[in-house]
């Protein structure tokens, strides 16, 4: 096979580390930015807080111009490459990591809460008991598989298999079910169950035994599958009671906690409070928007590295051209933080700006029927970003207004046309739909066929498919499980 020689030219785009850094900045939202920043200080020492005055003047740039001449190797290439004064010892941060997921991806970060957790809360009312050391290993193990919501999820034979090969404790079902008995008995009352209505039995047999208390364990036990249906008149025959005797057995179960672990895990959480990017006022008629720049300290370019560039400038030669290279690139990443900083700002008000016009009859009003059909595109458009940028900014960032705090994202929505041949937007026919159904007869609610004809009588054509998927991204269950009586 002969080997042949081709000239072929190839356009590529790829990101600089500065265009990186602003689009991960786009995703922070303002209740982290000062995190952010407080890492960013803390790993460059050329970046420092307080007003910002002329850092980056003539003579700054014309120093690091001449010693660019000096100390790059290839000074042919019109392209800034970084790589040009660094040596393998010191790689840019950006570099020193993998990323394996995709620049659209959303970053989620899992909060962490301190105290005592919910197991630990059950493990303290274990040591109170009278127990063997294999009886209080077997108990631990029941407690280390119950859920958050105060479930046990798995079977006892497997966790008689677990203990016999984690613990060499050689053991029967029966003793695993002795210590899930005293489990159970633990506060608050359900927790352990492996189920439901297991859960509800246990919380019913520590009430006081009333004739509504016993005749809630006879629904529970023997018509579990048609509470959860809710098919009432089958329950009024089997119990043989009426609607108004049902009505008071329901009011008692749901008295009852159907997520026993959530009553002592709640303390432990750690609540998340959302901080608004941005506020948007009614001054008289007309709309005024501002961003939170509470988290965004000033920052500036470090004066003291200014004058150690300075210092290595004026002794030429191979010597100092390690020393040259570390302050260029501390240097550097200083002013492109600070530029990322305030692009971020100007993209996020831009961005901003750009929505709170489209909307503006909503945000006058606060009436969600004048919210306008809108998707990226269109904002993506007026402020002239990519569609990506936009939606960075939308998905993280919250707008606090007169009628309350919202996430961006939610002023944007598909359109519909009604028979009229008018555009409107998805979450204006959502809301329709979540008033009739919140005014409906709840001893017969709307099914879905029903919402459809009554949203075709207001003028929207929308198909019963359309409105099951409405009601869905609602949360609204369907009519059967809105009964009651």
């Amino acid at each position: 096979m002969a080997l042949k020689q081709r000239l072929s030219q190839k356009q590529l785009q790829r990101l600089s580390p500065q265009q990186i850094q602003l689009m991960k900045l786009l995703q922070v939202p303002t209740i982290a930015l000062e995190a952010r920043i407080k890492e960013e200080l803390e790993a460059n020492p050329a970046l420092e807080e307080g007003p910002e005055g002329d850092e980056m003047d003539d003579e700054f740039a014309d120093l690091q111009n001449d010693d660019a001449d000096d100390y790059e190797d290839n000074s042919a290439d019109d392209e800034f490459s970084i790589e040009d004064y660094l040596d393998d010892d010191d790689i840019p941060d950006y570099k020193l990591y993998a990323n394996n997921s995709s620049a659209d991806d959303e970053e989620r970060e899992m909060p962490l809460s301190g105290g005592a957790s919910f197991q630990d809360l059950l493990l303290e009312q274990l040591g109170m008991r009278v127990l063997s050391d294999t009886q209080k290993t077997i108990a631990e193990n029941i407690i280390g598989n119950i859920d958050d919501d105060g479930y046990l999820r798995r079977e006892v034979y497997a966790i008689v298999d677990d203990l016999a090969f984690t613990q060499n404790i050689q053991t029967n079902e029966d003793e695993v079910e002795d210590m899930l008995d005293i489990v159970q008995s633990f506060e608050p009352a359900g927790v352990g169950a492996t189920n439901l209505q297991e859960c509800l039995m246990i919380q019913l047999q520590r009430k006081e035994e009333t004739e509504n208390v016993a005749l809630a364990k006879q629904l529970i036990s023997k018509m579990m599958d048609e509470f959860s249906k809710k098919h009432y008149t089958k329950i009024c025959q089997r119990l043989d009671i009426t609607e108004e005797k049902l009505k008071e057995v329901l009011d008692e179960i749901l008295k009852l906690n159907p997520r026993p672990g959530n009553s002592l895990s709640d303390s432990t959480k750690v609540v998340q409070n959302i901080v608004a990017d941005f506020q948007i006022t009614n001054e008289d008629g007309k709309l005024e928007l501002t961003l939170n720049g509470r988290n965004a300290p000033q920052l500036k370019v470090s004066n003291e590295y200014k004058q150690m560039l300075r210092a290595y400038s004026e002794t030429k030669g191979k010597a100092n051209k390690d020393a040259v290279q570390f302050v260029k690139q501390k240097l550097d990443g200083a002013k492109w933080f600070i530029d990322a900083i305030k692009q971020r700002q100007m993209t996020l008000y831009s961005t901003m700006d750009a929505i709170m016009e489209y909307q503006k009859e909503y945000f006058l009003t606060g009436d969600e029927t004048k919210l306008k059909p809108m998707i990226l595109k269109d904002i993506s458009d007026i402020v002239g970003l990519d569609i990506s940028t936009i939606s960075r900014v939308a998905n993280s960032k919250y707008v606090q207004t007169q009628f309350g705090t919202f996430l961006l994202k939610s002023f944007f929505s598909e359109s519909l046309t009604t028979e009229s041949g008018e555009e409107v937007s998805s979450r204006e026919v959502k809301k329709i739909l979540s008033d009739a159904i919140e005014a409906e007869d709840k001893r017969k609610p709307l099914a879905d066929e029903k919402l459809a004809k009554l949203l075709k009588d207001k003028g929207y054509n929308i198909a019963r498919r359309t409105v099951a998927k409405y009601r869905e991204q609602l949360g609204i269950p369907v009519a059967r499980l809105r009964k009651e009586l």
